[in-house]
């Protein structure tokens, strides 16, 4: 793989807060961060920091998305730490083999920390409001996660609950826990795997639109050397309500000091190009059940039923599926190859 050395500029980055050593104090404290797949492929979240009450729908490619807001205004791209923490911490204790709901409860302190966010009055604050918005987004869409498809208005998280510390008998004190029940579509995306891990250094990027490059990057790069995609195809992706002229530039300047994280980006004309750094950690195989290698020729049939997908990404996915439900086909060629048929009518076109 093509390593891009980093930029010596890489203090574009916000302070780190908290080193991982002295997380000791969170209960998953070695959680590996991860979100869903359709939270990176789809604009869910207002790339502005002021309320941004206007309902938004988004198409391509078949699937359509429709965002309606509360009076809060929409969930931002910040609140969205709520929910990458809450994933992060489930897909953690499943990969122990603990049970799992989608009604989980985090410490507000630990999140703070974890997010590396600051720990002050204004800090918890900010995380009250986020849940609200969190909880009025409604969302109705197409796009499916596990094996449903969902047309009906539904919210990011179904519930939120607070607990306070008490003073004098009044919830006055600073917020000791926050209970979330997440919605149908989240868990099922979980319970199905259809996850991704973030760079620790997400929680660092300081803009909304370098969050939400760094998203479409890892989603569609992932392990590959390079991809490749218009900027006009980028800008529908991210959700950015801000003038194309205006877009083009903060790719320019991203590019410039080149701090996004796991990836390098160039603009090339009216493309813009991401190249791996070699730092995106290569999932690991389950090795439950043998399955063997597959003929040269299958991978191109591959790449005919599921265009635009990095196939050998498919295959690993295949395996460890195989593998989790203990499944050896007699005739894995053909087994793989209705996989990727499946993965395509599910998600599109990459």
């Amino acid at each position: 793989m093509v390593t891009v050395p980093p930029n010596p500029l890489y203090d574009e980055l916000l302070p780190e807060k908290y080193p991982e050593e002295d997380l000791f104090v969170c209960d998953v404290a070695d959680a590996v961060l991860k979100d869903i797949l359709p939270q990176l492929e789809h604009p869910f979240y207002s790339l502005s920091k002021k309320p941004d009450v206007a309902i938004r729908r988004y198409e391509r490619n078949g699937h359509w998305l429709e965002i309606t807001p509360s009076v809060k205004g929409l969930a931002t791209i910040y609140d969205k730490d709520i929910l990458i923490y809450a994933i992060s911490q489930i897909m953690t204790k499943l990969n122990r083999g603990q049970k799992v709901s989608k009604r989980i409860r985090l410490d507000s302190f630990d999140f703070l920390r974890f997010t590396n966010r600051g720990t002050g009055g204004k800090d918890y604050d900010a995380l009250v409001e986020g849940l609200k918005r969190l909880s009025g987004t409604r969302i109705a869409t197409n796009i499916r996660t596990g094996n449903e498809e969902q047309t009906s208005l539904f919210g990011l998280i179904d519930e939120a609950h607070i607990g306070r510390q008490l003073i004098n008998g009044k919830p006055e004190g600073r917020i000791l826990y926050i209970e979330l029940t997440l919605s149908d579509w989240v868990f099922n995306a979980i319970r199905h795997n259809e996850v991704l891990t973030l760079s620790r250094d997400y929680f660092r990027l300081r803009k909304p639109m370098e969050r939400r490059v760094y998203e479409l990057a890892r989603k569609h790069c992932g392990n590959q050397k390079s991809w490749r995609c218009g900027v006009d195809v980028l800008y529908a992706k991210s959700g950015s309500k801000s003038p194309m002229k205006q877009f083009r530039y903060l790719l320019k300047q991203i590019g410039e000091t080149d701090h996004l994280p796991d990836y390098h980006l160039a603009l090339d004309g009216d493309m813009v190009v991401f190249t791996s750094r070699g730092t995106v950690p290569q999932p690991a195989i389950i090795e439950a059940v043998s399955i063997g290698t597959l003929d040269s020729d299958i991978y191109e049939q591959a790449r005919q039923a599921a265009p635009g997908w990095d196939v050998r990404m498919i295959e690993q996915e295949w395996r460890n599926w195989c593998s989790q439900e203990e499944i050896e086909p007699k005739a894995p060629g053909r087994h793989f190859l209705k996989f990727c048929v499946t993965w395509y009518e599910k998600r599109g076109r990459a």
